[in-house]
C-alpha cells in the first residue's frame, strides 16, 4: 500500500502554499508530500477580464518573499497604496496611506489564476507529487496516521493528513468535525469594474444602509468589486442589465473614480462566518476555509490562512522526525489561537457595525471614522489589522 508522510487534501492556494513552505526542509528530511486536487490547474496563465482575485496583505507579501515567490507574484500584483473608508451620506471618513505606515503598499490585489500559476510552477516535483484530478472519498484514522480512499479506488496511507478542501468540506463533516455557523443573511456580489479614471492604487471601503462594498485596484485599470446586499436584493442586482447595474452602483459608490464604464460577469455568494470546532486531531489538521471562512469585506480570510500555513510549517519542522504527533499539532493551534480570534473578531465586528442601518450604530461608527482619521495611534492600529500584522512586530519598530 502506498504511504506518504504528508497528504494535503486540496491543492488550491492554501494547500499549495503549505507544500511550498515545507518542501525545502522536507527534501532534507526525506519526507514525501502528496497534493490531492480534483481540478487540474491550467498549463499557462490566460488573462481574463472576469478573473477572480484575492487581496493579499503586506504580511502575506512578507511570507511569499521568504519563500522566494514574491518576485514572480508581483508581476501582476496591483499595490494598494491608499485605503479610503467612508459611510455614505455621513461626514465620517478615514484614509490609510502606505507612506504613513512605512511600507511600500498596504496590500496587493492578485488574480487567483496568476497566484495559482506562480505557486504550482514553484513546486519541486522531487518532493511534492500530485494526484490530480483526484478526490478523497473517505478517510479513516489508523494507528500512526490516516488511510485515504480515492475516487479511482486507490488507497493510500499518510502520517499526517491536512484537510484544505474548502469551506464546504464534505470530509470535515464525514469526520464528525462540527462547525459554528453564523449566517449574515447577506450575499456578496463579486464582479470586475472599469472606472472612468485611473484608480492610482486606491482601495475603497464604502458603507451604505443597504450593506458594505469594497472596490479594490486590479491590473489593467480594473477594480474588483465586493458588494454585500440582502439575499433577494443581491439577486436582483445580479440580474440587472449592465446599464442599470452601473447606475445603481454609481449612486451607491459616488464619482471618486469618475463614471463607471464596464462591469464583467457577476457572481453571488451567500455569506456566513464558519469556524470548525476542531482544527487538530492526532495526525490531522484542518486548514484554510475548512477551518474558518470569513466575510470578504475586510479581505482577511486568505491572509489568515496563510499565517496558519506558516505557523503549521514551523511547528512541523521543529517537531519529531515524522509529522502528525498530537502535541506538535496542539502547539501549532495554541500559537495561532490569538491571531485567529483577533482576525475573526475584527472581520466580524467590521461587518456588523458597518453593515447596520440602526441610527445609533450609524452615528457611532460615523464618529469612530472621524476619530480614526484624527488619532494617529488608532489609525495605525486599524492599518496593521488590514495589513495582517496585528499580532506581529511593527515594521517601523513601534510597540
Amino acid at each position: 500500500m502506498n504511504r506518504v508522510n504528508l497528504a494535503i487534501i486540496g491543492g488550491g492556494l492554501v494547500g499549495a502554499s503549505l507544500a511550498l513552505t515545507l518542501q525545502a526542509a522536507a527534501k532534507a528530511r526525506g519526507w514525501t508530500i502528496l497534493l490531492i486536487e480534483p481540478f487540474a490547474p491550467g498549463d499557462s496563465f490566460q488573462p481574463s477580464y472576469d478573473a477572480r482575485s484575492s487581496a493579499l496583505s503586506y504580511g502575506t507579501r512578507q511570507i511569499y518573499e521568504r519563500l522566494g515567490l514574491w518576485q514572480a507574484i508581483s508581476r501582476r500584483a496591483e499595490p494598494i497604496r491608499q485605503i479610503q473608508v467612508s459611510d455614505r451620506g455621513r461626514f465620517g471618513a478615514a484614509r490609510l496611506d502606505a507612506l504613513e505606515e512605512g511600507v511600500p503598499a498596504l496590500g496587493y490585489v492578485v488574480e487567483n489564476a496568476w497566484l495559482g500559476q506562480c505557486l504550482w510552477q514553484a513546486i519541486d516535483n522531487e518532493v511534492v507529487s500530485w494526484r490530480c484530478p483526484a478526490q478523497v472519498q473517505a478517510m479513516q484514522a489508523i494507528a500512526g496516521g490516516y488511510r485515504l480512499q480515492l475516487d479511482d479506488d486507490t488507497v493510500l496511507e499518510c502520517d499526517l493528513a491536512v484537510l484544505a478542501d474548502g469551506g464546504r468540506s464534505g470530509l470535515r463533516e464525514q469526520l464528525g468535525i462540527h462547525v459554528r455557523h453564523t449566517p449574515y443573511d447577506q450575499s456578496a456580489l463579486i464582479a470586475n469594474i472599469t472606472p472612468g479614471e485611473a484608480h492610482a492604487g486606491q482601495a475603497f471601503e464604502r458603507f451604505t444602509e443597504q450593506g458594505p462594498m469594497a472596490l479594490l485596484p486590479l491590473a489593467d485599470n480594473r477594480c474588483a468589486l465586493v458588494w454585500t446586499r440582502q439575499g433577494m436584493d443581491a439577486k436582483r442586482l445580479a440580474e440587472l442589465d449592465e446599464r442599470s447595474f452601473l447606475r445603481e452602483l454609481q449612486e451607491a459608490f459616488g464619482y471618486r473614480l469618475g463614471a463607471l464604464r464596464q462591469v464583467g460577469a457577476r457572481h453571488l455568494y451567500p455569506l456566513s462566518l464558519v469556524e470548525a470546532e476542531e482544527q487538530v486531531r492526532p495526525h490531522l489538521v484542518v486548514l484554510g476555509n475548512a477551518a474558518h471562512s470569513l466575510h470578504p469585506i475586510a479581505g482577511q480570510g486568505f491572509n489568515l490562512s496563510l499565517r496558519d500555513v506558516q505557523s503549521l510549517a514551523d511547528a512541523l519542522l521543529a517537531g519529531p522526525a515524522l509529522p502528525g504527533d498530537l502535541p506538535t499539532l496542539q502547539g501549532y493551534h495554541q500559537r495561532q489561537r490569538l491571531d485567529q480570534a483577533l482576525t475573526i473578531g475584527f472581520s466580524d465586528q467590521v461587518t456588523r457595525v458597518f453593515g447596520s442601518s440602526q441610527p445609533l450604530l450609524a452615528a457611532g461608527r460615523n464618529l469612530g471614522l472621524l476619530g480614526l482619521d484624527l488619532l494617529p495611534p488608532a489609525k495605525s492600529w486599524f492599518a496593521r489589522q488590514a495589513m495582517g500584522l496585528g499580532t506581529r512586530p511593527d515594521p517601523r519598530g513601534r510597540p
